[in-house]
């Protein structure tokens, strides 16, 4: 028996291409999303040994100068590190609506899926009766038959 492509075939195989779709483009946000914050944690890093180089330079002593120059450049880093903060939590965002809308093609395909499985059971349960139904036709046929030559004898 040669498999025709339905409706809802086409549909699933629509809702399967979405989905996937949908998938890479959930893996593409989570992988920035690492990468925006393992950027955020280097900057952070970066941030407390410059500190440590300001607290060294105190203790050995250091001209007002250098200080305001170590001052600023602290400062421009926690700008930096806001900015990155704000970033990663926008990346995040764009994840999480990623991630429903993945999960909103996976209930679709689950949807179309649960339809062709119950077309499925409909299917083989009317082949069954169909079956069953020439099974019953042999069967009487074969005792007309009998009984006709019973009778002929």
């Amino acid at each position: 028996m040669s498999q025709t492509n339905t409706p809802l075939d086409t549909l699933i195989e629509l809702a399967r291409d979405a989905r996937d779709q949908a998938g890479q483009n959930l893996a593409g946000e989570q992988r920035t999303s690492s990468q925006v914050s393992q950027q955020l944690g280097s900057l952070h890093r970066y941030r407390q040994e410059y500190a440590e180089k300001l607290n060294a330079a105190m203790r050995d002593g250091i001209d007002p100068a250098t200080m305001r120059n170590y001052q600023q450049f602290l400062a421009s880093l926690d700008d930096a590190l806001v900015r990155a903060r704000e970033a990663l939590a926008a990346q995040q965002q764009r994840v999480e609506r990623t991630r429903q809308h993945w999960q909103q093609q996976q209930q679709r395909l689950s949807s179309y899926d649960t339809l062709a499985e119950r077309r499925e059971v409909a299917r083989r349960r009317d082949e069954q009766r169909r079956e069953q139904h020439a099974s019953d036709d042999l069967v009487n046929n074969r005792l007309v038959r009998q009984r006709s030559s019973h009778s002929e004898h």
